[in-house]
């Protein structure tokens, strides 16, 4: 991972609605910072540059840096985002700190590729993405950006599952450590409805015509 992501952060000692509705009013979005076995901690970050950062799809399953006026620095992930109902503003974040030697879960996207060459497209099929996430576990260093899902290879009818996607180095998918029970279908490929009733219905007529011949 080469993209690095940092917000400025400031202490805040003001909570609740109250003062949470100020720091909007000001610019602020309120935050808090929890996890490495240290007490939560609430803070502000700038809401301008925080929209900026949001229009990065990495930003979401990134390692974080939070810069502090006093030259402290935290990496954390994003953890939890609240979203005004209607309008285009972030209420509420919540960040977890990050130990290099302490694993972390993530839901992380999935990119797929050879989409127009799959040869269960090329005969007409409809190509379904089952998932556009998946949460993983692993170190700091090894969380991947995403995930690339490669569905050149697959024919009509056919589906790649949890298990058949291809990981970084030192990363788990967390359904699959619950179980064998849990490698759901991640993408397929099935015949498109018109064309599925199609087949059924030159089937049935052929089958009508070979019992005539044979009366």
């Amino acid at each position: 991972m080469t993209t690095t992501f940092e917000l400025k952060a400031e202490p805040r000692s003001d909570v609740g609605k109250g003062a949470s509705r100020r720091l909007r009013r000001a610019g602020k979005v309120p935050a808090i910072v929890y996890g490495a076995h240290r007490d939560p901690e609430p803070i502000v970050v700038d809401e301008h540059e925080l929209a900026r950062q949001l229009e990065h799809e990495a930003f979401y399953s990134h390692i974080l840096v939070l810069r502090f006026a006093d030259g402290r620095e935290e990496r954390v992930v994003l953890k939890d985002i609240q979203r005004h109902p209607w309008k285009p503003r972030v209420l509420h974040l919540d960040f977890q700190r990050v130990s290099e030697s302490e694993a972390i879960r993530m839901h992380v996207p999935l990119h797929f590729v050879g989409e127009d060459v799959a040869p269960g497209v090329k005969q007409g099929g409809l190509l379904t993405h089952e998932l556009i996430e998946v949460e993983v576990e692993c170190l700091p260093k090894d969380l991947p950006e995403y995930i690339e899902v490669d569905v050149s290879g697959l024919g009509l009818g056919e589906a790649l599952h949890l298990s058949d996607l291809k990981l970084p180095e030192g990363v788990r998918l967390v359904e699959l450590m619950r179980g064998p029970e849990h490698d759901v279908a991640v993408v397929s490929i099935h015949a498109r409805r018109g064309a599925a009733e199609e087949g059924e219905e030159e089937g049935g007529e052929a089958a009508e015509g070979g019992e005539g011949e044979a009366a």
